[in-house]
């Protein structure tokens, strides 16, 4: 439908999206999506993702939450974490948690991808960088659950404010004791020669939180759907190692995650519409990652596409901080699991495979292989 020359460019959608408790206009086609995220005269993300608005508190998520100029000198603080540079430093740690992992299970032929694995490894990398405990796991995931996902206004409330508290102490105790994570570099952290402020070293802290646990997770959950469903694709991926970044690319690509949004800053008319200063704009990436004048044959999986610019990690200079550690990741464990469990797997007959795009729009996958 959105592909239909009668299907207006932009439209209205009158229900609460991404993340704010409004309506919004809405983008569907890939050059529109891309002056969202690049025009930051008139597209602003002050407010976006603002869940901690929740508890009370006033200060922004860092970096997402700060435009131009500001907005560079928070990335380039937190960067050095994050460049590729820093992921192949990272990569020893990254195969040792997916290979402990894998051995653990491999002998059963049989797991749930997504349940014990996929939400678990990403988190345990993620939780590694940060210096925070594993033994907060499943609190972790289960407040954010609770911000992310449920309607009710009072228990996103409530898990904001526990999350919070446990962040705050978190980052005394490292003021306290300074070691060589990511957290005590934040709550350290001196910027333009003087020390980040006490919003700066929550609004980081808290955003790193909040965008850490469960995108690689979702990634990898569907990721194992499709391969587990199409047996011909796995075989190619796996005969053919030299094809993982480029099929990794095309899973991001097809398995969209978020629809970002952002506030106009001033009116303005756009393919004829008049859109007023205040205002909502959703991108809409679930379809622009299909649109054909930027993807030739956008509804074929092609693990070997060469040009692959997809929005699943946002665009523009608000682009996933851990772009670089998300594809790290998906790329290793491709690696690793077709080295360690050689054999095709295929997901468990009786199991549900219905999903919807989205954050952990899959809670279970049991996939299951014969004995090698």
């Amino acid at each position: 439908m959105l592909r239909d020359p009668s299907f207006p460019p932009i439209h209205y959608y009158p229900w609460p999206t991404s993340g704010n408790q409004c309506g919004a206009w809405v983008v569907t086609r890939y050059e529109d999506i891309r002056r969202v995220y690049e025009d930051n005269d008139l597209f602003s993300t002050e407010g976006v993702a603002q869940f901690q608005a929740l508890a009370g508190e006033t200060w922004p998520s860092i970096p997402l939450g700060i435009d131009p100029p500001d907005h560079a000198k928070y990335r380039r603080f937190l960067n050095p974490w994050f460049t590729p540079v820093a992921m192949k430093t990272m990569e020893p740690r990254i195969r040792a948690i997916i290979g402990e992992m894998i051995d653990a299970f491999s002998a059963r032929c049989e797991v749930d991808i997504a349940h014990d694995f996929g939400r678990v490894f990403p988190v345990k990398v993620f939780l590694d960088l940060m210096g925070l405990p594993f033994a907060m796991f499943d609190q972790f995931l289960a407040w954010e659950w609770d911000i992310l996902h449920e309607p009710d206004i009072a228990t996103k409330a409530a898990a904001v404010r526990s999350i919070l508290a446990y962040l705050r102490g978190f980052i005394a105790e490292k003021q306290v004791a300074p070691d060589g994570t990511l957290g005590s570099y934040i709550a350290n952290g001196v910027l333009d020669g003087q020390p980040l402020n006490v919003e700066e070293v929550i609004g980081m802290t808290w955003f790193l939180w909040l965008g850490g646990l469960d995108t690689v997770a979702s990634s990898v959950s569907q990721m194992y759907r499709r391969l587990g469903m199409d047996q011909a694709l796995q075989a190619r991926i796996r005969d053919n190692p030299a094809t993982i970044s480029t099929a990794v690319e095309e899973f991001l690509r097809v398995q969209p995650l978020v629809n970002s949004g952002r506030k106009v800053k001033r009116d303005f008319v756009w393919h004829d519409v008049a859109i007023k200063a205040g205002d909502w704009v959703s991108v809409y990436n679930t379809s622009g990652n299909f649109d054909p004048a930027q993807f030739p044959d956008p509804r074929r999986f092609d693990p070997e596409r060469q040009v692959n610019r997809h929005y699943t990690l946002s665009g523009g200079i608000h682009l996933c901080l851990g772009a670089h550690l998300a594809r790290r990741e998906l790329r290793v464990l491709l690696d690793e699991w077709f080295t360690r469990i050689p054999q095709p797997f295929r997901i468990k007959p009786g199991t549900d495979t219905t999903v919807t795009p989205g954050l952990l729009s899959i809670r279970n996958l049991p996939i299951v292989w014969d004995v090698a």
